[in-house]
């Protein structure tokens, strides 16, 4: 990893960005979040990879777990996760691959298939999700009124985007 910059590029960023347009602090936090998005991601997929995981296949995996029967149709996970059909095709292929998952029939729906958590996928959900809180996600910096507060201020990003009604 390199060493850390003298400066902060975002505020840089919008040094320079203030002199030609406006929006300065809507860039300047969409920059921001990008940044954190990226710093998060790496960081909890270098916890999970001594896992067989990414973190878009743990968040499956934990959505198959989380179900009754623990099996979805990928339809389902796709609306649930929030993701593309084809990026629920790749997530269930690798998990399938590596034995955290199996495609089943579905019982009354022949057209539909389903998704099924095995063992040795519950398994996995579990030592990742020790290692995962083990690094408070990675947002360890932050203290519970902070989480919080991160949490309240994007609700209603979300919600204006669809996420929910």
């Amino acid at each position: 990893m390199p060493p850390p910059l003298p400066f902060d590029p975002i505020d840089e960023a919008a040094r320079h960005w203030r002199e030609r347009w406006d929006g300065v602090e809507a860039m300047r936090t969409v920059t921001s979040l990008m940044r954190v998005q990226q710093l998060l991601l790496a960081r909890l997929d270098q916890v999970l990879r001594p896992h067989g995981l990414t973190f878009a296949r743990y968040e499956a995996l934990v959505l198959l777990t989380f179900s009754r029967h623990g099996a979805l149709p990928l339809g389902k996970m796709g609306e649930r996760l929030q993701v593309h059909p084809t990026s629920v095709t790749s997530i269930v292929n690798r998990l399938e691959s590596s034995g955290h998952l199996r495609r089943e029939p579905h019982p009354t729906d022949g057209r539909t298939v389903l998704a099924a958590v095995t063992e040795a996928g519950r398994a996995a959900v579990e030592a990742a999700t020790v290692d995962l809180v083990a690094i408070d996600f990675g947002l360890g910096v932050l203290d519970e009124p902070s989480l919080r507060q991160v949490t309240a201020l994007l609700r209603p990003l979300r919600q204006a985007a669809g996420d929910f009604g």
